[in-house]
């Protein structure tokens, strides 16, 4: 069975250490806290500036202690979960006890500037800090990358993520003040998953565009990443395709020139509720074969950025997958297709 040959999971620390949450937004209460609990994770307390919620929130999940201030939730001896908004990390990060182990909600800012700045306050105060990028930890994208290493599919020729479907943006009103939207919230997460599995590309072209039917300044994308081998990468985002399920499409495509793999991001077509994911895979000439996932994107890829975290910070991994600098060269590239945007294309011969 291809699926047991497969990586879908990162490894668990032998010795877990207990979680401090700080920020009790959507995402905790949806990915977190479940993939925590999944996992057997120890959340010690949760800290946000609104206590009523974070109480709620504990009351729900039973998480024992609400701390009442930042310094107060800083004293614990804990891993450090950040989960405020990205405008917040930098001085969260300057709050935190020297040499402590934190990982950082996406995005690590909203710009180059302001990642840069949260990669040079983890510097400063000595942390081990990794950002949650979890795409590349779910079921599907660790079977791909592992399929890679094993050569399954060659060297690799094709990549293109294509999402048409609709994105409920009210459920996330933060977005409405944010200059820029879609591909540092959403399409980051393919261009990070694209970093780990073909490493980092020469070149960016980008356009992002609204839509007359929303309040947010993009929500379409299109881009093209450039590398210095064979390999075509593409991403065409769409998230307005509201004409009903037939064509909706949320997929993202690998091929070598030995075989090729497909998955379904499941969660994203009818989200939050979402569909099952898939993973198939091919060798040159087919068939293709589905490959059975143990795991969901959510909430359960949550757990490998928590696990990798506190297995590097326990000396049993060697390599922190998502560290701050890793991360920032995510955020470089984010930066590239903003910078892409803003320039003028080739004008089209009138004549």
């Amino acid at each position: 069975m291809i699926a047991a040959q497969l990586q879908q999971h990162w490894p668990m620390p032998a010795a877990p250490r207990p979680i401090v949450i700080i920020g009790t937004g959507g995402i905790v209460k949806d990915a977190h806290l479940p993939a925590y609990r999944k996992a057997g994770f120890t959340v010690a307390g949760l800290f946000d500036r609104d206590r009523e919620r974070a109480q709620a929130l504990a009351d729900e999940w039973r998480v024992p202690r609400v701390f009442a201030s930042i310094e107060e939730a800083a004293d614990q001896e804990a891993v450090f979960d950040i989960a405020a908004p990205p405008v917040a990390h930098a001085d969260i990060l300057r709050a935190l006890p020297g040499g402590a182990n934190v990982l950082l909600q996406k995005p690590m800012g909203l710009n180059l500037e302001q990642a840069t700045r949260i990669r040079d306050a983890v510097h400063e105060g000595g942390l081990t800090a990794a950002v949650n990028f979890q795409l590349r930890y779910s079921a599907m994208m660790l079977g791909i990358a592992d399929a890679i290493r094993q050569g399954r599919l060659g060297e690799l020729v094709e990549i293109e993520v294509h999402i048409n479907l609709v994105t409920p943006w009210h459920l996330f009103p933060h977005l409405k003040a944010n200059p820029r939207v879609e591909i540092v919230s959403h399409s980051i997460h393919y261009l990070d998953t694209i970093r780990a599995l073909a490493g980092d590309p020469t070149a960016a072209l980008a356009r992002s565009f609204s839509h007359p039917s929303s309040e947010l300044t993009d929500t379409r994308t299109s881009i093209i990443l450039d590398y210095d081998r064979p390999l075509r990468v593409t991403l065409s985002i769409n998230h307005h395709h509201d004409f009903g399920r037939k064509f909706q499409d949320a997929s993202f495509r690998v091929e070598g020139t030995e075989g090729a793999a497909m998955a379904k991001l499941g969660v994203l077509l009818d989200y939050p509720a979402g569909e099952p994911d898939e993973l198939w895979l091919a060798p040159r000439g087919g068939p293709w074969e589905q490959v059975p996932l143990s795991g969901a994107w959510f909430p359960d890829a949550f757990i490998g950025p928590m696990a990798n975290l506190q297995r590097f910070a326990g000396g049993e991994d060697d390599r922190l997958a998502t560290h701050v600098d890793d991360a920032w060269r995510t955020m470089a590239l984010v930066e590239s297709c903003y910078r892409a945007n803003r320039q003028a294309g080739t004008p089209v011969p009138a004549e």
